[in-house]
């Protein structure tokens, strides 16, 4: 099975199920190979999409900048790429 989070040089890569409109934001667990997130954010607009950047860019305590949404901007599944995160970002990405 792949791994959700990768490390390559100073750029981290997640994979990531989203389920939007949630009654509210939060990291739940797994979904196969991918860390499931439950936004409340409709996604209308890019709204989810941004909802998730600000997710995770707060559980890692970097600027919205840091994360980049490479691939799966209209579909659940996404890739993202983040910049500097710290050596923690497992625990702090899977933690409550």
């Amino acid at each position: 099975m792949a791994e959700w989070l990768s490390v390559a040089g100073s750029v981290v890569t997640l994979t990531v199920h989203v389920q939007p409109g949630a009654k509210r934001t939060e990291v739940v667990g797994m979904h196969g190979d991918a860390l499931k997130v439950r936004l409340a954010a409709l996604p209308i607009d890019g709204r989810a999409n941004m909802a998730l950047i600000d997710l995770v860019a707060q559980r890692l305590g970097l600027a919205r900048s840091a994360v980049d949404l490479k691939s799966g901007h209209l579909a659940r599944r996404k890739v993202l790429h983040v910049s500097g995160a710290p050596a923690d970002a497992r625990q702090r990405l899977l933690g409550p």
